[in-house]
């Protein structure tokens, strides 16, 4: 997988969202253990949508079980197209597929924020999303 490809990567992206407590669910990366992000990942042929493939992305990455509410952003990076997908969370499993890989945690706004400040296309799809403090 080159970083120079002439088509971007399609990156899917899941703000994974427990509405009642109005936080959001973060993970450490798999190369940086000591950074944050959002549960994303590549398109797959195998997602019949972009929806799709954010839910697995979720489930794959975080254990997280629920059902995409709404479409944020579409965020052109260097290397890659982000789209960011709303998830509510009606469950988390015990058990998934990157659980001996990553931690997950439910932080407020302001917090997932300054976690994922080192990766700017992640902290803005989060600035868009309906968790945003309305300006």
């Amino acid at each position: 997988m080159s970083k120079n490809r002439a088509v971007p990567r399609v990156v899917c992206c899941a703000i994974p969202i427990s509405r009642a407590a109005g936080k959001v669910l973060v993970i450490t990366s798999r190369k940086r253990p000591d950074n944050w992000v959002l549960p994303k990942g590549g398109w797959e042929t195998s997602d019949k949508t972009l929806e799709a493939a954010a839910s697995r992305e979720a489930l794959e990455e975080a254990g997280v079980l629920g059902t995409i509410t709404r479409f944020v952003t579409t965020i052109q990076g260097r290397t890659a197209t982000y789209h960011f997908y709303e998830l509510d969370c009606t469950a988390l499993a015990d058990r998934w597929l990157e659980q001996s890989q990553r931690r997950r945690e439910w932080v407020d706004y302001a917090e997932a924020i300054r976690r994922l400040q080192w990766k700017p296309e992640l902290a803005q799809g989060l600035m868009l999303s309906s968790l945003a403090p309305r300006r």
